[in-house]
């Protein structure tokens, strides 16, 4: 059933190409599968929002394409060799002092320079609980921001606590004081207030907004983005005028756009992985295709999986959760789909990764063993051949994101699997927008849901397995463990971690984590997706990071005609 629809599925609307030419400098069109949702870094979750976000603004710091922390608005990163970053005793408490300078020429979009009291507002806003936020412990960790009363570009952090990834904010966006103060002054005492009067959703154009490479120019929810060059911006000139943004949720649509020249390019956030696959063979066989499009891999940070509502209560069942896992051959499905070009997942950490563990529970393919769970559990076939326990049904629903090729070809396969062995699985599917921004935020699927982390090297996964990021009502919906999973060693292991400065040290407990993981099951993994881009042949300077940074932050260095220049 699987590779019957797959050949369905991968059979290519045959659109011709009408001759059209390679982009130059002056436009690219990307094309897109996930929706965005807003362009305010503090509150934003989804990935097509930071892959937009990053052309128009930087952040204070970020992971470069070759996995090293570098500043991207600061001027040196700081260490405690270096001497900007010390440990201070406070009355017999250790703290960090982090001292921080700004670019001295970074401005936005309006000329106004980029300010430590940017930096200070930013991180009142994340940390203000009436405010969501996909995490709050990268607020909650510093105790204070001081700026320097000579030099509005300098400001120390001062951590409550002494963790050695004191200088890895990556998600500490900044948005400028002079545009939003006065938004979160007005807002700030009212839950969700903020999140619906920010500038970034009231005026996304205003180029104050924004301070990268590019300015917002036109932005239309479910349809399109359009950037152009940003003339206050303080690096070298980008070598492409105007980036458009195409949302086409289709992926098969999305394929046909790009043969037809309606879009030059598709991003990391837009074919399918069968997909590419696909089209890269039928490039190969096509030297017109060959003289147009190239199609790029990088093995990436990005851990598809399914997470279990622990609050059903035939889900709350350990060992109902272990015998799902067993009832899926992911070595087949990675094969039917993937051609083994993407593994299957053991745990949430990447083999790339310094903390992946190979000493974690493994399970294998076995629907033997399944049953023997599902009957410990209390299930038991029934005349209808389906698995009942006190008269129940043994039914799970399954969310992913709508007009995903390869999450609706999961789902079919999950499917079937589960039906072999008396489980009904029903599909309720939602447009990326509403299955990121409500559904997965608040915990509102009623049994599973399927989608990916995107994480970055030496990452503890605190904001999704920590029970404090459990997001409710009464916390404003904050933390990325909707789940709900709780595990008190779990949650001392992911606390006592940052506080370890030796990373071998850091490994040992990270083994640990993978290993409780793997026992309780809170979540399926699934495999591990490689990040796949098909660009104009022409386009140099562009590469796929294969972590949460995309490759849009170094968009600067892009140029359609060879000139590409360095960030």
């Amino acid at each position: 059933m699987l590779k019957k629809l797959l050949l369905t599925l991968l059979v290519s609307t045959v659109v011709s190409t009408n001759g059209h030419a390679l982009p130059s400098n002056k436009q690219l069109t990307i094309g897109i599968t996930q929706e965005f949702e807003n362009l305010n870094p503090i509150i934003f979750s989804m990935s097509a929002s930071s892959y937009i976000y990053f052309m128009a603004s930087h952040p204070l710091v970020a992971i470069d394409p070759d996995w090293k922390w570098q500043c991207w608005l600061c001027t040196t990163l700081p260490t405690i060799e270096n001497g900007l970053a010390k440990i201070i005793d406070e009355k017999g408490v250790k703290k960090l002092h982090v001292s921080w300078e700004l670019k001295p020429t970074a401005v936005w979009g309006d000329g106004q320079p980029v300010t430590a009291e940017d930096v200070k507002l930013s991180w009142e806003i994340g940390l203000n609980a009436n405010v969501s936020t996909p995490s709050k412990d990268i607020y909650e960790r510093i105790e204070s921001i001081a700026v320097d009363p000579k030099d509005p570009k300098k400001f120390t952090m001062v951590f409550k606590e002494v963790r050695y990834d004191y200088y890895q904010l990556g998600s500490l966006y900044i948005v400028p004081a002079h545009i939003e103060g006065p938004v979160f002054a007005k807002t700030k005492t009212q839950q969700g207030a903020y999140e619906k009067q920010t500038t970034f959703n009231i005026n996304p154009t205003n180029p104050a907004l924004y301070n990268g490479p590019y300015i917002v120019k036109e932005i239309k929810l479910g349809s399109h983005v359009i950037l152009d060059r940003n003339p206050k911006y303080y690096g070298k000139k980008p070598a492409i005028d105007r980036i458009i943004m195409k949302l086409i949720p289709n992926t098969q649509t999305l394929e046909s756009n790009l043969m037809a020249g309606s879009i030059d390019m598709i991003s990391e956030l837009g074919m399918s992985f069968d997909q590419a696959l696909a089209f890269e063979k039928r490039v190969g066989k096509d030297k017109t295709l060959q003289s147009k499009y190239a199609v790029q891999y990088i093995d990436g940070m990005i851990y598809e999986h399914i997470d279990f509502n622990l609050r059903n209560p035939i889900l709350a069942d350990a060992k109902v959760r272990k015998a799902l896992l067993h009832a899926v051959d992911r070595d087949k499905l990675c094969e039917a789909l993937f051609e083994n070009r993407q593994k299957k997942a053991l745990t949430m950490i990447h083999p790339r990764d310094i903390y992946y563990a190979e000493n974690v529970t493994k399970y294998e393919y076995s629907q033997e063993i399944a049953l023997k769970l599902l009957e410990e559990a209390g299930w038991k076939k029934a005349s209808s051949g389906f698995l009942e326990k006190d008269g129940q049904k043994f039914t799970l629903n399954i969310m992913t994101t709508s007009q995903n090729k390869t999450r609706e070809l999961v789902e079919v396969f999950l499917q079937d699997q589960w039906k072999k062995i008396g489980i009904e699985l029903t599909i309720n599917n939602e447009p990326a927008r509403v299955f990121f921004g409500e559904t997965v935020k608040k915990a509102a699927y009623p049994g599973m849901a399927m989608y990916a982390w995107v994480s970055s090297p030496d990452n503890p996964p605190r904001s999704t397995l920590h029970s404090k990021e459990i997001p409710t009502l009464e916390n404003s919906w904050n933390g990325q463990n909707s789940g709900g999973w709780s595990n008190k060693r779990i949650d001392d292991l992911l606390v006592n971690i940052f506080k370890e400065f030796d990373a071998q040290k850091r490994k040992v407990m990270m083994e640990e984590v993978q290993k409780i993981y793997t026992d309780e099951v809170p979540v399926m993994p699934l495999y591990m997706r490689a990040d796949v881009a098909v660009i104009p042949a022409n386009l140099k300077g562009f590469k796929m990071p294969g972590h949460q940074f995309h490759s849009t932050l170094n968009i600067d260095t892009w140029s359609l005609d060879g000139s590409g220049q360095g960030h």
